[in-house]
């Protein structure tokens, strides 16, 4: 893989991935841009014990233009768009747009005596899958998964040395129905300053865990669900996909390695290879399940930077709010009130809908 960096007009980086060593990618970027926003502002809620961002710069950001306007695709003729090379094969960018910056202008006051606020130091990128607009995630070849997950572990080493940075989130959104702003296949990458809540609630039940037992908790999970077979719905020598038997979503599955490891960059030369034709099986799966391409997000879970990585077993999780052809599975009064999720479908029948899609 070369690895290719580059500024852009607003001093943004740029990165190319190819997988020819003979790729030029000296493209300067002809457009006119004003400068990057400023770093956003992070709110401490002390009712929950979490941050929140309020980032208002992001009302403005591009949202679903058409596909001769498409800001990921490449740069061809008078054409400019965020890649300034008319082909590519993964590339990631500085988010124009983004919940987290290194553009610190000031220390915000406090808010309240309960709500202090402090800039939103951290970063977003961007990652582009492929320069097919029309293309998807599952219809890449396991060469180009392999790419990307290179790709992932490169900016994750990066932003992991960022000053401030505890926690590197990379993911894809896919489908309007998930709330996607651009069609062209991509995801993100978050470099939060904080663990995250969702994060520490399972380091907190990792770390019981291994008090009592000197185990790793996702691992002894791993284990007894791949002992029981009943919501395997693919697995290889490096990585099992299973519905977890608590499964929040309709329709949920998680990705991981056998070997726990806590972050992407850690993973060697063959769970990288074996991990592409997995999910790519797991991804059809998701769109045969009823003929139409399936709305999921895709969630990287890694170990926090500087804290308890002992305890973390990286996995990726998969999941889709459509729970019927027809029907989509809305987070209404206890899922978005109290936290607690109602799921219509039985993981065990998920698991059997996705062996035979």
């Amino acid at each position: 893989m070369k690895r290719t960096q580059i500024e852009l007009a607003d001093g943004r980086e740029l990165i190319y991935f190819d997988e020819r060593d003979d790729a030029v990618r000296d493209q300067p970027d002809r457009r006119e841009l004003p400068p990057p926003p400023h770093a956003s502002q992070l709110r401490y809620d002390p009712l929950t014990d979490e941050w929140v961002a309020v980032a208002v710069h992001r009302q403005t950001r591009t949202f679903l233009p058409p596909a001769d306007q498409c800001p990921l695709c490449p740069s061809r003729g008078d054409r400019l768009s965020e890649i300034p090379a008319p082909d590519y094969d993964v590339v990631v960018f500085e988010n124009r747009f983004p919940s987290l910056s290194q553009r610190v202008a000031e220390e915000p006051a406090v808010i309240t005596p309960f709500t202090p606020a402090r800039p939103g130091r951290g970063k977003c990128e961007v990652v582009c899958f492929t320069d097919d607009h029309n293309a998807s995630f599952a219809g890449l070849p396991p060469g180009r998964v392999r790419t990307v997950l290179d790709a992932l572990a490169d900016r994750t080493t990066a932003l992991s040395e960022l000053p401030g940075v505890e926690q590197v989130f990379p993911f894809e959104n896919r489908g309007v129905e998930i709330g996607v702003t651009l069609h062209h296949p991509h995801g993100q990458i978050y470099a939060y300053p904080f663990v995250t809540p969702r994060t520490r609630t399972m380091l907190a039940a990792a770390r019981r865990h291994f008090k009592h037992t000197g185990g790793n908790l996702y691992a002894d999970v791993l284990a007894a669900e791949r002992a029981a077979g009943d919501r395997v719905v693919a697995s290889n020598e490096h990585w099992t996909a299973y519905v977890p038997a608590a499964a929040r979503w309709p329709f949920e599955v998680h990705v991981a390695p056998h070997r726990p490891v806590p972050d992407i960059p850690a993973l060697d030369d063959a769970e990288r290879d074996a991990f592409g034709p997995l999910y790519l099986d797991v991804l059809r799966r998701f769109d045969g399940l009823f003929d139409m391409p399936m709305p999921y997000i895709a969630a990287w879970h890694q170990a926090p930077v500087h804290v308890d990585r002992e305890l973390g077993h990286l996995h990726l999780q998969l999941f889709s709010v459509r729970r019927a052809k027809d029907k989509l599975k809305y987070l209404a009064g206890s899922e978005s009130g109290m936290g607690v999720f109602i799921n219509d479908i039985a993981p065990e029948r998920a698991a059997e809908l996705l062996r035979a899609a």
